[in-house]
């Protein structure tokens, strides 16, 4: 498969992540964050994941046809109460062992080098120099 055409891309990429940067953001109290969103948003839990402590380790929600991920404060993710960034920001890629090469070559600090994750994707994270964390994704079957 020629990874570079992205009609093939388009085709592996989950509907609901395809033509957006999908906000991350880590707060402490992610169940209540979740429980408030539904309140005032009228938001719906699409799923969690959940740590051996009880955290949220990953939690997507629905805001109308948006998607919204969230989960309890960890390293590197500290909540804004604790000097960490707003949000890591999740970008679907054809290619994310090029993406990456290319933004550690613009200055990007690499946290986590491109790695095949247990779901299916290939994943790095990344830090801009602004403080964001960057998480790039391609899909694998």
């Amino acid at each position: 498969m020629d990874r570079h055409d992205p009609t093939l891309v388009d085709m592996e990429i989950p509907e609901q992540y395809k033509y957006a940067v999908i906000p991350h953001v880590m707060v402490d109290g992610a169940a209540e964050a979740i429980t408030f969103y539904a309140a005032a948003f009228g938001a719906s839990e699409v799923f969690r994941r959940e740590g051996a402590d009880g955290r949220i380790v990953h939690a997507e929600i629905r805001v109308h046809r948006s998607t919204l991920m969230l989960g309890d404060a960890h390293a590197p993710f500290a909540s804004p109460a604790a000097g960490g960034p707003t949000a890591g920001l999740h970008v679907y890629v054809p290619d994310v062992d090029g993406l990456t090469a290319q933004a550690v070559a613009a200055g990007a600090e690499l946290l986590s080098p491109p790695t095949n994750m247990p779901y299916p994707a290939r994943q790095s994270m990344l830090r801009d120099p602004f403080g964001h964390i960057w998480i790039l994704l391609s899909p694998t079957t």
